[in-house]
């Protein structure tokens, strides 16, 4: 469990290495800000974090949370827990086509856990959580930067020293109120890059722990270090970015416990210097170590290789337009201005988008295209700080530089399209990481200008002036993330020329039932990309309820051109097709569709109405049938086949068919109306008048439910209850075909009654 060395030097080295920050200068000797100690710092972070977001608690399921959350069927308790190991982050199996291999057991199960003790879909434990958990984070950041800023420093007792806690505290400041981080906290979805953050902190803490000196004086844990990849290997397991904490915790290890100064170790390995052992390289273990965290992530990525397969994710050109140029230099010159726009995100987060691609950045595909000016200086910068953390003679700044360089980068470089391709232009979620080294250089820099400054306390006050708009910023943020409605309007202004902006606002007011308002945005998402099938789609429904059929169809069947597997789009030209009459097409609309995806009962339900209309009956019987076999709570389904044999005389089949249809959804109302007629029919007028009066119960506002009940009745010859509910369904929809007839014939009969009474 702990690696001992056996050298002469170790005694010297071992003083040496508690030793390790006192001689250095101290970051906090040129920071103008505040000191608290350390309990007291970190309740101020954790209050600060909480504030910057608590008013997300309650918002709704938003954006991605759909399809991730209320659509994932890992959540619900019939799944097996084994088959998270098997599915994507979105309840897809990782060895279908159309997964996007996004790996993250871990958060789903997080997700399983708030869903069954919410006993629902209910988002305000969701929410509560994510709040927790970035609040813990920022935290956890005091002790982070603490040990990146001021070194890592053991006292006689064991107990880590922090050497920077103004300089700490500030980072952490910065890290807790950063408006990039609202789409991970206020969004639910970003649990994953939370917990990601979490266990990569822990990581890094672990591997910390490794070098706390014992009684015995070895120079480090084994045990601690092998935590660490654990740790390491569960941040992976929550989100993909997790695995490269282990080449950071290599990074630190080079720089902080061997103190390598990586230029003239460079030269050295370029010269061959045969003192290249005194270089730090061999001290202390550090390839073993590296050696032990380097096996660690190559297991780790096999196991998920294995699990993931090995075909890559499926991704379009709406997601990721550079990926898919096939100039390599328009490749990299956008790739490179997507990391330009990271980086102002981190300087500059006001402008924030819940989405970035679809047209929202336009590809550059010459350099005259004046963004270029953006992508120039942000390696202008880099380049600048790489030459000093190499260069710099002084080797706390090399220190500091290295490693905020490497917090920045080396986390971002899964989303960075150099090793895979990925499904988006710029994410914020993805920056959650990375800005742990924008809070490193930034503080820096702070500490450069305060021992310039002549006066201090007016740059303090500047920077706390940042940090409280950042606060409001985040609130701000946040309220937006509370609904659909207001995250979507949100990012007209920042993205007009994202067509999904404009497709997501019209879906949400076609939701509301606003079909004209909804209408206007789903033909400019169109007009900004007229390749987008699922507008086309969305468009065509509510031109076909609105009976334009010829332009619905129209679009329907570009949709299917441009994306022949589409099935939904091919079942919606279905049903125009059968509006037109045009049956033949409309039937092999909807069998194309089922091609595409076998198990779609809706398609299933809409062929069985298209028989049904052709008195192909034993036809639409099957497909009905097949509709509730794939969805068995198919209400429209049952009820079709109810009234199907109900109108052909078969009774007796259309009560069988009623009692199982009820049996499996117990508390429908138009099944126990649907099968009520059938027993009234039947004579079965004491059962039938049950389920009616049931049925009212459930829906006391429909005339028919009334209207029926009084022809029972009136068969039954209770003639006082038939005149009462005819009355009321009367009431409720005075044009109710056939009950004015009835009614009348009742009120004639009462009176024949009466005058032979008299």
């Amino acid at each position: 469990q702990i690696f001992n060395q056996h050298n002469a030097e170790a005694p010297n080295l071992e003083q040496a290495f508690h030793r390790m920050a006192q001689m250095e200068p101290n970051l906090d000797h040129d920071v103008s800000w505040f000191l608290l100690p350390s309990y007291w710092a970190k309740m101020v972070v954790a209050l600060i974090s909480f504030l910057c977001f608590a008013n997300s608690y309650d918002g709704d399921f938003v954006f991605d949370d759909s399809e991730a959350i209320i659509n994932n069927k890992d959540l619900r308790a019939e799944t097996p827990l084994g088959d998270l190991w098997y599915h994507d982050f979105w309840g897809s199996k990782l060895s279908s086509n159309t997964s996007h291999k996004s790996y993250r057991p871990l958060t789903v199960l997080t997700f399983r856990i708030n869903y069954l003790f919410a006993g629902g879909f209910y988002p305000v434990g969701f929410h509560v959580i994510n709040i927790i958990l970035h609040c813990t984070i920022s935290v956890l950041m005091v002790d982070v930067f603490s040990i990146l800023l001021g070194g890592l420093q053991f006292s006689n007792k064991g107990r880590r020293l922090n050497l920077a806690p103004k300089s700490s505290l500030l980072a952490a400041l910065l890290f807790a109120v950063h408006p990039v981080h609202t789409e991970c906290v206020a969004g639910i979805v970003g649990r994953a890059d939370l917990l990601c953050a979490l266990f990569f902190l822990l990581s890094f803490l672990g591997y910390c722990k490794a070098f706390k000196e014992n009684k015995e004086g070895h120079m480090f844990s084994v045990f601690w270090v092998l935590v660490s990849v654990v740790l390491g290997a569960i941040a992976m397991l929550c989100k993909e970015q997790g695995i490269t904490i282990l080449g950071l915790n290599a990074v630190f290890d080079a720089l902080v416990i061997n103190k390598i100064n990586l230029l003239e170790l460079i030269r050295k390995l370029l010269y061959k210097d045969k003192s290249l052992e005194n270089a730090g390289l061999l001290r202390k273990g550090l390839l073993f170590r590296i050696t032990l965290l380097m096996c660690g992530g190559a297991g780790i990525l096999y196991i998920r290789w294995r699990i993931m397969g090995t075909g890559p994710p499926a991704f379009t050109e709406v997601d990721n337009p550079a990926s898919f140029a096939d100039s390599l230099f328009v490749r990299a010159i956008n790739y490179n201005y997507y990391y330009s726009l990271n980086a102002w995100l981190l300087l500059c987060p006001w402008w924030l988008c819940f989405d970035w691609s679809m047209g929202c950045i336009p590809l550059i595909k010459s350099v005259s295209d004046w963004r270029i000016i953006a992508l120039a200086a942000l390696w202008f910068c880099l380049i600048g700080l790489i030459c000093q953390a190499l260069c710099s003679e002084d080797s706390h700044k090399r220190r500091i530089l290295t490693l905020g360089l490497g917090f920045l980068i080396i986390p971002f470089l899964p989303a960075s399209n150099l090793f895979f391709r990925v499904g988006f232009v710029v994410a914020e979620r993805v920056i959650y990481l990375p800005s742990i080294g924008y809070c490193i250089l930034f503080t820096y820099g702070f500490s450069l200008l305060s021992k310039q400054a002549k006066k201090k306390k007016i740059l303090a006050v500047a920077v706390l002036g940042i940090l409280l708009i950042n606060v409001m910023r985040c609130a701000l943020r946040s309220s937006q993330w509370r609904s659909e409605e207001q995250l979507f309007r949100s990012a007209l202004s920042v993205c007009p020329l994202n067509a999904k902006v404009h497709y997501n606002v019209g879906k949400n007011l076609a939701d509301k039932g606003n079909q004209s308002a909804a209408i206007k945005y789903y033909r400019e998402a169109v007009r900004l990309n007229p390749k987008y099938v699922h507008a086309m789609n969305n468009l065509g429904n509510i031109l076909k309820e609105r009976n334009e059929l010829h332009e619905a169809e129209e679009l329907l069947s570009l949709a299917v051109q441009i994306q022949p597997d589409f099935a939904a789009a091919w079942m919606n030209l279905g049903i125009v097709q059968n509006s037109l009459r045009r049956f033949e097409e409309a039937e092999q609309s909807y069998w194309t569709a089922i091609k595409h995806r076998k198990k779609y009962p809706d398609c299933y339900y809409n062929l069985g109405r298209l028989y049904a209309d052709l008195n192909r009956h034993i036809d639409a019987l099957n497909a009905w049938r097949n509709a509730t076999v794939l969805k068995p709570e198919h209400s429209l389904a049952w009820n079709n086949m109810i009234i199907l044999l109900d109108n052909t005389g078969n009774l007796a089949q259309a009560e069988a068919v009623g009692r199982e249809a009820l049996e499996l959804i117990p508390n429908d109302h138009s099944l126990m109306f649907s099968l009520a007629n059938v027993l009234g029919k039947s004579q079965k007028y004491k059962e039938s008048e049950a389920l009616f009066l049931k049925a009212i119960k459930a829906n006391p506002n429909a005339a028919s439910y009334h209207g029926n009940l009084a022809v029972l009745y009136h068969r039954w010859g209770n003639l006082d209850l038939a005149k009462k509910h005819y009355e009321v369904s009367l009431k409720l929809d005075p044009m109710a075909p056939g009950t004015k007839e009835n009614y009348n014939l009742l009120r004639r009969k009462l009176e024949q009654l009466q005058k032979k009474g008299g």
